[in-house]
């Protein structure tokens, strides 16, 4: 059996088509495709102590946060289905000889067809467009209907990207297990993957025992390929949104911010990516609510609640990250204590991170278990240029399923020339370099976070740290932190309206205000200053402000006094 495709096929004759090609039978109709759950707080800051990098670090998050990230997140069904014909092949399932875009094997063909043929004679691009238009245009009753019988006693499969990842292993295969609360355990349970069993990690057998102890010790792994007459599976319907047609499959336009990378149904890799982006896996959310359950009732008194994650040497990638000593030195000194994921049993692991306050790393697999992370726990993570750019989004669905929140902070890359830019596809991730600089913002960062204020003699630290107090939702440690710098704002639009958005949230509207109109004496240019104090003086009940603000803006800005009036008609009176 040929452990590979044919990608010279076309699309509709590589790739199977839920409810027109033969081989898929869900055992239950989906009680939803998808549906929208809060975004988590995920944030980046540039930490490089060169600005050339810096600027390429705001640059490349403030176009992320405009163009690829959705209002909320969306989360996508997955449910059990029956395949016929089936063949698991490396890190991907056919079913009646087509392949299964199951979720991020799916991803990962439609990946490699794009990649096998770029050099072909046609877009491949295009072709997989048209593809996906005309499985949207066919007329599909009601899809996905249950109809699959007679499934008592068949064995149960997932396939593996490899069994020595974690990352892959916990997000991918480990997670599809899930589907067994729906169907039932007592069948054979099979994982297929591609490498030499000796690449088997031990964390794929403990993670299954522990947390699935009533059927984990009877999974077997098996290197594909493997054929089944017939088989169940998991399927994620992520690819189904663009296999049917709006009226089927609702759009997610509501939550798209922005459409300069989002072309809709219209199947474009860059559109697909900024979907993954947002997106969160059904089975990743059970997974981690099995997890979670799986702790209650247990004594973990002796794990940290502020920690670092560190690595054991040989047991993961050595991408060890230059100022790692001087980072543990301080966090020490505010109760951080030094940890290794792979010291810890799996229940240890998830315990850790359900109970955790803060955890702080460099970029690596461990961020896996932020899954578990509890929704008030803040996940710090140390990365470079280089992982806000290809690594970043993969870990959004982890944020995205706990709904804690993670910041990444990019620092420099550990090369002989720091501002050289590696070459991905050549170097694969460099390990990331602290600077002094670097170590300062992050420290900065987290004792004002943890409620230990530093002292500024300068406008600038402050204005930082408060932008990024109110990015987090830590506006109580803003104010904390303007009333340790009294009068820092004065004359400073910036603080003035980084102090305005603290006492919004905390509900002090004459306190806003006042911030407001200090902004807007301090640069009388902004026009969203006005509009701010128009809405805040109307909230504070200040007629009298509300009055001044409204004349300013006839005088100023008169096609915004416009905007305003015609969205709250009730000022015209005033506006005169």
């Amino acid at each position: 059996m040929q452990n590979r495709l044919d990608y010279s096929l076309p699309p509709e004759a590589l790739f199977l088509t839920p409810d027109e090609d033969a081989g898929l039978h869900p055992l239950a109709e989906p009680d939803f495709f998808w549906r929208a759950r809060p975004r988590a707080r995920i944030l980046g800051f540039a930490a490089s102590a060169h600005e050339e990098i810096n600027r390429k670090i705001d640059s490349h998050l403030a176009y992320t946060a405009r163009h690829k990230t959705f209002s909320r997140a969306v989360e996508f069904n997955a449910i059990p289905v029956a395949l016929e014909g089936a063949q698991y092949k490396k890190s991907f399932v056919t079913a009646g000889g087509k392949g299964l875009l199951n979720g991020a094997s799916g991803v990962r063909l439609l990946n490699r067809y794009l990649w096998v043929n770029q050099d072909a004679g046609f877009d491949a691009e295009a072709r997989l467009a048209e593809y996906f238009r005309r499985c949207q245009d066919r007329a599909v009753a009601r899809p996905l209907t249950a109809r699959a019988s007679g499934t008592a006693g068949l064995p149960f499969a997932v396939e593996a990207r490899n069994t020595f990842n974690y990352f892959h292993f916990v997000t991918e295969t480990l997670c599809q297990f899930c589907a067994l609360d729906q169907i039932g355990a007592g069948r054979p349970l099979f994982l297929h993957h591609p490498n030499h069993p000796e690449k088997t990690r031990g964390f794929t057998r403990d993670f299954l025992r522990a947390l699935f102890p009533e059927f984990g010790d009877r999974v077997q792994f098996e290197r594909a390929p493997k054929s089944y007459d017939r088989v169940l599976t998991s399927l994620n319907l992520m690819n189904a949104y663009y296999q049917y047609g709006a009226d089927t499959v609702a759009p997610v336009d509501s939550l798209i911010t922005s459409r300069a990378m989002w072309a809709g149904r219209e199947a474009i890799r860059a559109s697909q990516g900024v979907l993954q982006m947002n997106a969160v896996d059904s089975n990743l959310i059970r997974l981690r609510d099995r997890a979670r359950r799986a702790i209650e009732g247990q004594d973990f008194s002796h794990l940290p609640r502020r920690f670092w994650v560190g690595r054991e040497q040989g047991q993961a990638r050595n991408r060890a990250m230059q100022g790692e000593d001087e980072l543990l030195e301080m966090l020490r000194l505010f109760g951080f204590e030094s940890v290794s994921f792979e010291s810890l049993s799996p229940l240890e692991q998830v315990a850790l991170m359900a109970n955790a306050e803060v955890m702080v790393s460099y970029h690596g697999a461990g961020f896996t278990n932020m899954l578990f992370a509890n929704p008030a726990a803040h996940v710090i993570e140390i990365g470079t240029l280089q992982t806000a750019m290809f690594r970043w989004g993969d870990f959004w669905r982890l944020a995205n399923a706990a709904g804690c929140t993670y910041v990444s902070f990019f620092a420099d890359f550990a090369k002989a020339d720091p501002l050289a830019e590696p070459d991905f596809a050549e170097e694969g991730i460099v390990p990331v370099s602290l600077s002094r600089h670097g170590l300062a913002l992050i420290m900065s960062f987290l004792v004002t976070l943890l409620g230990h204020l530093p002292r500024f003699s300068t406008a600038e630290p402050v204005l930082r740290l408060a932008r990024q107090m109110n990015q987090i939702g830590a506006w109580a440690r803003t104010l904390q932190l303007f009333a340790l710098h009294p009068g820092v704002e004065a004359g400073n639009a910036p603080l003035c309206l980084a102090l305005a958005e603290a006492q919004r949230h905390a509900g002090n509207a004459p306190a806003e205000l006042a911030a407001l109109c200090a902004a807007q004496r301090a640069d009388p240019s902004r026009a969203f200053t006005l509009m701010q104090i128009v809405w805040c003086a109307q909230k504070a009940g200040q007629e009298e402000t509300l009055r001044w603000a409204l004349a300013r803006m006839r005088a100023d800005f008169p096609e915004r006094l416009d905007e305003v009036l015609r969205s709250r008609p009730a000022l015209r009176r005033l506006a005169v």
